[in-house]
């Protein structure tokens, strides 16, 4: 099967992934601002976040008429949209971009609810390896009691409602949680995924995350300079 390959550009691509409450979304804005303060041009990318499709896919959630294929479809959609126009034009002109959210998201979520495996894989082909991939490790139970302090309540779609696992949406979203959980831990050793403790301490997993970063941009600098 075709795979993703190491890109060439002259910029960094660095990407978080993880379960809802794994606060991947919070250590990914602290490097952003520790990069900044380092001087670095670093430009921030959302997932689901392209105006090509996000009115579609808001009215779509809203109707509650999306099924695994269209979720699919549209996820990829949206991804490619953002590769072509806004990733890969950053990372030729030398930037370090960050993503909340990859291609991991869509193989978690997708064969989380039913969608093979390889059509999934094959559907994102065309996605730039990341110069590292941040896996952001949280027990279920964790993640849950984080999210039901901060919150109230799951979305119809974030529960995994539409597959009917459960009518109560706590319990639907643990269940849905759990699978995607069971497919980012067989992504680890295929893609060779940095795994991150996300029980430890912010400040703990922030500098694991800095010191790799740093090693890598490093790394990038020696090499352009090297004769």
């Amino acid at each position: 099967m075709k795979r993703y390959g190491e890109h060439r550009f002259a910029g960094k691509l660095f990407i978080v992934e993880g379960i809802d409450g794994s606060g991947k979304s919070t250590q990914l804005k602290l490097l952003h601002q520790w990069l900044q303060a380092e001087g670095y041009g670093t430009v921030f990318s959302e997932w689901n976040s392209s105006p090509l499709v996000r009115d579609i896919t808001k009215r779509g959630k809203k109707k509650q008429m999306l099924t695994p294929s269209t979720f699919s479809l549209i996820h990829a959609t949206d991804f490619a949209d953002r590769m072509e126009h806004n990733i890969i034009p950053l990372l030729k002109a030398g930037a370090v971009v960050l993503c909340d959210r990859y291609i991991y998201t869509a193989f978690a979520r997708d064969v989380a609810r039913g969608m093979d495996p390889q059509w999934v894989r094959e559907l994102y082909s065309f996605a730039v390896k990341p110069t590292v991939a941040f896996y952001f490790r949280v027990p279920l139970d964790v993640a849950m009691k984080r999210l039901l302090d901060a919150r109230d309540g799951f979305k119809f779609y974030e529960a995994g409602m539409d597959m009917g696992l459960s009518e109560d949406p706590e319990e639907s979203f643990e269940i849905f949680q759990g699978r995607i959980l069971d497919e980012y831990e067989k992504m680890v050793p295929e893609f060779d995924i940095t795994a991150i403790d996300a029980t430890l301490p912010i400040e703990v997993q922030q500098m694991q995350m800095r010191k790799l970063v740093k090693a890598k941009l490093e790394q990038a600098k020696r090499l352009r300079v090297a004769p």
